[in-house]
């Protein structure tokens, strides 16, 4: 058996190649393309307030073009293109006309039916001849005869006659089909013949040269280039590179915004003659004599002059960019302006990249001062700048004056859990704050999400005491108090407490929370928790949309080391606010796992929980871990084999809410006494029965 191999001339099996090489490319980018959005920025609430900044346009303007950049346009061409070219194919298949194959049926030459017989065969074949032989008939030319075609159709006939008549030709057409064997069959490859037309064979040759040779190479060169250029945190290796030589365990807050300026990041905001063009107009603002502090961008000197010992060039303007975004200092120039509030989001990310680097060396003091650096950045406020400038319509001259000249900043919640009295008297005036002013300041500051820690403590799930090398959870309890709140509950004592989940309780050890509501039906039903999103940041200076996030770990006081690394928290297991946006004060649960020191003894730390987006809602707090000797849990383990709590007791509720069972009830001493000579009777009745049994017997 042979095989022929032809071009599609009829674009028979085209169509159906492209449609399928076209839906598997066009349905998965149609997916990515209409699935639910699950970015957090897309379903995070948001603080409820109409304020809007100065240059509120640009900054919006920004905003959108990132989402833009974010939806990816040429995905949404690819898409668009990509169904265009399958609705093509589709219509082109129902509209062109397939050749079917056919089997070769001996019968339908003959014209007879499947049940004759043979000699009713022989017999219709006599009276075929006649009419089909080419020595007695004569090709008709209005029919398009010819005798070539007259005695093929005599030998079809013929070859059909004996495939019935015939034992081995029958044979022949049995086991293959047909009654001359084996045949050979043709394949119809879905490609146009013009592919190998005369003269277009180079363009073939030239064609696959580009594709392997050149678009291939290309396009895996991109993908590992782009995958090399870029570290963890997203940003440039040179960048990366250049943070790490600009690294110095005593730097402070103004240093490291000193340090982010080093990456290569900027280059693709100022290029060109904009690197050059209004630097010297930037400099000059920043340096002028500001509201509250020597310099109107809130540098110091030692800052100025790092500056000015930059050489001119991307380095020196994004620096200077930087120092007029965090002073909010007015550059009256829209290009300047704009490109002032496009350099904020890049220093963020290289300070991500910075804080890899502090945490790597571990020093605490860096460590800290990049999640500040963070907080300063989402909120435009130089480092040395008053937390009050969070709130809306506030700026530095009116933060000076409710702060009457302090040395220390006073910090929104300060502020806000003053009376409302002495807060009128501070920043309502001429001067200050209208009235409308005051109110909106008041109404986002009561919807910031201040997470105030109540308890901090560790554990080993299942164990009452922590072992040396055992996997220790650092157990957070804390809730969300705005600024300002009134009339907080008190704290339920159980809410304080972390019970362990129940050993069958696959859902709860597997971190699948869930809760029982009232189904539609009225009855009760379980249902998975959701994890619930913090609002959005409250930071009308900052061109992205993001949600806030708190970082919690230990630090050793004495060297000034981190003890245990930062552990991320963006959603919770409990509403923050309620449907009409009032804080629920729910108890909020946050867990950490590491492992225990070596040896045993008493390990103080300080435990830092630190918000990346909004400045003075930090917690600081010491939290000791007590790691015992291994044995003492063996002799704790003997002990609870021998006793166990009253029912009514303090330790039996805690265990009954524990282990979902209550203890045991003991029981008394006269009760075992009773017990006891009730079953001494029994045996002596007992026994007494067997004798007599015995004797009978």
């Amino acid at each position: 058996m042979s095989s022929e191999y032809s071009y599609d001339d009829q674009a028979q099996f085209f169509p159906f190649f492209i449609l399928t090489v076209s839906a598997l490319v066009t349905v998965p980018l149609t997916y990515t393309l209409v699935r639910p959005a699950k970015d957090d920025e897309k379903l995070a609430p948001r603080i409820q307030t109409s304020y809007k900044a100065e240059h509120a346009a640009t900054v919006d303007s920004l905003r959108a073009a990132q989402k833009r950049k974010q939806r990816r346009v040429k995905r949404t061409l690819t898409v668009v293109v990509g169904w265009a070219l399958i609705a093509s194919m589709a219509y082109l298949i129902m509209v062109t006309q397939r050749t079917v194959l056919k089997l070769y049926n001996p019968y339908d030459i003959l014209g007879v039916s499947e049940s004759a017989t043979e000699k009713q065969i022989k017999s219709h074949y006599r009276r075929l001849a006649p009419k089909h032989h080419p020595d007695k008939v004569r090709p008709d030319p209005a029919k398009n005869e010819t005798y070539e075609s007259l005695s093929g159709h005599w030998v079809e006939l013929t070859k059909a006659y004996h495939a019935l008549t015939d034992e081995e030709i029958r044979n022949n057409y049995i086991q293959y089909g047909h009654p001359d064997g084996k045949q050979s069959f043709s394949i119809g490859i879905a490609l146009p013949k013009w592919i190998i037309a005369d003269g277009n064979g180079k363009y073939v040759v030239l064609l696959y040269t580009g594709l392997l040779g050149v678009l291939l190479p290309y396009l895996v060169g991109s993908w590992w280039y782009g995958a090399r250029r870029r570290s963890k945190e997203g940003v440039l290796m040179e960048s990366a590179n250049n943070l790490f030589r600009q690294y110095d365990e005593t730097m402070d807050e103004a240093a490291i915004i000193a340090a982010l300026s080093a990456g290569k990041e900027y280059e693709e905001v100022l290029k060109g003659d904009q690197v050059d063009s209004g630097l010297s107009k930037i400099e000059s603002r920043i340096a002028a004599p500001g509201q509250g502090s020597p310099f109107a961008s809130g540098f110091s000197a030692k800052d100025k002059e790092r500056l000015e010992d930059l050489d001119s060039g991307v380095r020196r303007k994004a620096l200077a960019l930087l120092w007029a975004y965090l002073g909010r200092v007015e550059l009256d120039d829209a290009a300047l302006t704009k490109a002032k509030f496009e350099v904020a989001p890049i220093a963020r990310a290289l300070n991500q990249s910075l804080s890899a680097i502090s945490l790597a060396y571990g020093n605490i003091g860096p460590i800290v001062g990049t999640f500040h650096a963070s907080q300063h950045l989402v909120q435009a406020i130089s480092p040395k700048g008053s937390p009050l400038l969070q709130l809306p319509h506030f700026t530095p001259s009116i933060a000076t004056a409710v702060e009457e000249d302090s040395k220390v900043h006073l910090t929104v919640q300060k502020f806000l859990d003053l009376p409302d009295a002495r807060r009128r008297q501070l920043a309502v005036g001429k001067g200050l704050l209208t009235e409308d002013q005051y109110k909106e300041a008041i109404n986002v500051g009561k919807q910031l999400p201040y997470l105030r820690v109540a308890k901090a403590f560790f554990k080993v799930t299942g164990e009452r005491i922590i072992i040396p090398s055992s996997l220790v959870t650092l157990v957070i309890k804390g809730r969300f108090i705005p600024p300002g709140s009134e009339n907080v509950p008190a704290i339920d004592e159980l809410d304080l407490e972390d019970i362990d989940p129940a050993e069958d309780d696959l859902e709860a050890l597997t971190g699948r929370k869930k809760r029982v509501v009232k189904g539609p039906d009225g009855k009760p039903m379980s249902v998975e928790d959701q994890a619930i999103l913090p609002p959005l940041n409250f930071a009308p200076y900052y061109a992205r949309e993001n949600t806030p996030k708190w970082s919690a770990f230990l630090s050793d006081s004495k060297q000034g080391k981190m003890a245990v690394p930062p552990f991320t928290f963006a959603k919770f297991d409990k509403p923050l606010f309620d449907e009409q946006g009032k804080p629920t004060y729910a108890m909020q649960t946050l867990k950490a796992q590491f492992t225990a020191p070596p040896e045993t003894g008493h390990y103080t730390f300080v435990l830092h929980v630190i918000c990346d987006s909004y400045v003075g809602l930090d917690t600081k707090m010491e939290v000791t871990l007590v790691v015992d000797d291994a044995s003492k849990a063996a002799e704790m383990t003997a002990e609870d084999e021998i006793s166990e709590p009253e029912e009514d007791s303090i330790a039996g509720q805690m265990q009954a809410l524990k282990t979902g069972q209550a203890p045991k009830p003991r029981r008394k001493a006269d009760d075992l006494d009773d017990e006891s000579g009730t079953d001494d009777d029994e045996d002596d009745d007992t026994s007494a029965t067997n004798t007599d049994t015995e004797a009978e017997d």
